[in-house]
C-alpha cells in the first residue's frame, strides 16, 4: 500500500495543489453571498489594550476572542463558502460590509496573534536571543494548554482552513517547523536548530564530555530542560542532577520533550482545519508548501497587481498612472502591504489570478478634488478601489499616498478615520461602503 505522505516527495507541487483543489471545489457551497452577520467591537479592543499586553483575560476581548465567542454561528455550510464566511458589523463604525470589512477582520486577527493581544503564539528562542535563523518568526505556545486555549487553537485552524478554501492568504509569520507539524511531518533535531540554535549543540556537548573528568559534577546541571518558552521543565522524578551515568537518559528525555512539546497545540489546530478542508490530504505537502497554501507569499508582486488593474477617468498610459506604479515600485514590501490593507483590507495578494475571483484593482482619477494637491486618496476596500485626485507631480502623489497608507487604515464611514493634511481644510480617507470558560466548552463550527 502507498500512503499519502510517501507521495510527498515524488509529486511536483502543481500536481498536488490541483488534486487538492479539485477535492475542495467539489465540496464548495455556492448559493449564498456570505455567511452569518457577526458584530465586532474594535473600540473595545483598543480600550482593553490601552496599557499593552493581552486584550482582556486570555485575549477574549480581542477581535479574535470576539469571533471565538460567536463561532457557533459558523455552520458547516458557512465554512464551505468560496468567499466571505461571515459578514462584519463593526460596532460604532457604521461599516456596510461588502467584502472589505470581512478582509479587515481577518487582517486584525492576524495582527493580534502576533502583537501580544493573544497568548497563542510566542517568538522563537532564536528570536528572543537575537541569534540564528527564524528570529522574526513565531511558534505555537506550548504553555497555552487550558481548554479555552485549545479551543482558540482550533479556531486558528479554522482560519487557516478558510484561507486555503477561499484563496485569501493570512499574514502569519510562523516558523517552518510549525508548518511541518501541521502537514503531519514529525520534527527532527535539525528542526530544533532552526528555532533554537544552541539547544542541540548543548546536548551534544553533554554527550561528548570525558567520563573520566568531573565536568558534569562541576557544572551541577539540574535534570531539566528549557522549553521553547524558556521555562525549565523537570524531566524525571528519579534524578535531580545530570551525571555521567544518567546523561544518555537525560539527552533522550530532553530531545523527546522538545520534539513533542507542541503536539497538543498542533492537534488542536489540525482539528480546526479539518472543519474546512480535507486535512488527510495535507500530508501530500511539505511544510513550506502548506505555508504557501495558507499564507501565500509575504512579497507583494507588482506584476500580479498590474495584471488585474483597471482604470477609470484616466488612460493606462497617462503620466499619473506611470507615477503611481513608479511610487509602488519604490515602496518597501512593508509599505506595499500597508497599501493593500488601505485599499483592500488585506495585507497579501492572492497567489494567482484565478484566486482574485474576478475582482480587479480599480484606480479611478477624479477631478472633483480642488485643488487636487490638497487632498488624500480615498479607498473603498469592498471594491478594491482607489480614488485619486489628479496630482500635479509624482512627488505630491508619493507624499499623499504614503500619508494615507500609514495614517488612514480604518474603514469607518462616520469620520472615524478622517485625517486632514496640515495645509488642507478637506481630506479624503479610507472608507468602506462596505462567560470565559463556557466558550472553551462549546463545539467549534457546530451546525
Amino acid at each position: 500500500d502507498v500512503s499519502l505522505d510517501s507521495l510527498r516527495g515524488f509529486l511536483v507541487y502543481m500536481v498536488k495543489e490541483i488534486t487538492f483543489r479539485k477535492v475542495v471545489q467539489a465540496t464548495m457551497v455556492r448559493d449564498r453571498q456570505h455567511g452569518p452577520v457577526i458584530e465586532l467591537n474594535r473600540i473595545q479592543v483598543k480600550r482593553s489594550r490601552s496599557k499593552g499586553g493581552l486584550a482582556g483575560p486570555d485575549g477574549i476581548k480581542s477581535v479574535f476572542g470576539q469571533m471565538l465567542g460567536k463561532v457557533q454561528f459558523l455552520t458547516q455550510e458557512a465554512l464551505f463558502l468560496p468567499h466571505r464566511v461571515w459578514k462584519v458589523k463593526f460596532v460604532g463604525e457604521s461599516v456596510d460590509d461588502c467584502g472589505g470589512g470581512y478582509s479587515e477582520s481577518i487582517a486584525e486577527m492576524c495582527d493580534e496573534l502576533q502583537n501580544g493581544s493573544l497568548p497563542l503564539l510566542i517568538p522563537t528562542p532564536n528570536g528572543r536571543d537575537d541569534t540564528g535563523t527564524n528570529r522574526d518568526c513565531f511558534l505555537l505556545n506550548p504553555s497555552a494548554a487550558s481548554p479555552l486555549h485549545l479551543t482558540m487553537f482550533k479556531f486558528l485552524g479554522i482560519l487557516m482552513g478558510i484561507a486555503i478554501r477561499t484563496g485569501s492568504p493570512l499574514s502569519l509569520n510562523l516558523a517552518e517547523p510549525v508548518w511541518k507539524q501541521l502537514a503531519g511531518i514529525a520534527l527532527t533535531p535539525a528542526d530544533l536548530q532552526e528555532i533554537d540554535r544552541d539547544y542541540v549543540p548543548g546536548l551534544l556537548c553533554i554527550r561528548d564530555m570525558n567520563p573520566d573528568e568531573k565536568e558534569l559534577q562541576t557544572l551541577d546541571m539540574p535534570f531539566s530542560t528549557p522549553s521553547a518558552t524558556g521555562v525549565d521543565v523537570p524531566l524525571s522524578s528519579s534524578h535531580r542532577k545530570v551525571t555521567t551515568q544518567n546523561r544518555e537518559e537525560f539527552i533522550r528525555l530532553a530531545l523527546n520533550y522538545r520534539l513533542h512539546e507542541f503536539d497538543e497545540q498542533v492537534k488542536a489546530v489540525r482539528e480546526g482545519m479539518a472543519k474546512v478542508v480535507p486535512v488527510p490530504l495535507l500530508t501530500l505537502f511539505s511544510g513550506y508548501e502548506l505555508e504557501t497554501l495558507v499564507c501565500g507569499s509575504p512579497d507583494i508582486p507588482l506584476a500580479l497587481l498590474k495584471s488585474v488593474a483597471t482604470y477609470k477617468g484616466v488612460e493606462p498610459g497617462a503620466p499619473l498612472v506611470q507615477w503611481f506604479w513608479e511610487v509602488m515600485e519604490e515602496f518597501s514590501n512593508q509599505e506595499r502591504s500597508l497599501f493593500l490593507r488601505f485599499v483592500w483590507g488585506r495585507t497579501r495578494l492572492p497567489r494567482t489570478i484565478p484566486d482574485f475571483r474576478g475582482r480587479d484593482f480599480v484606480l479611478q482619477v477624479l477631478d472633483k478634488y480642488n485643488p487636487p494637491d490638497h487632498f488624500l486618496p480615498e479607498s473603498y476596500t469592498c471594491f478594491f478601489l482607489l480614488k485619486m485626485p489628479r496630482y500635479s507631480s509624482k512627488l505630491i502623489l508619493r507624499e499623499k499616498l504614503k500619508y494615507a497608507i500609514h495614517f488612514c487604515k480604518s474603514i469607518d464611514t462616520d469620520e472615524y478615520a478622517r485625517v486632514a493634511m496640515p495645509r488642507s481644510l478637506h481630506a479624503s480617507s479610507n472608507s468602506d461602503s462596505d462567560g470565559l470558560e463556557s466558550i472553551a466548552s462549546e463545539e467549534i463550527g457546530s451546525t
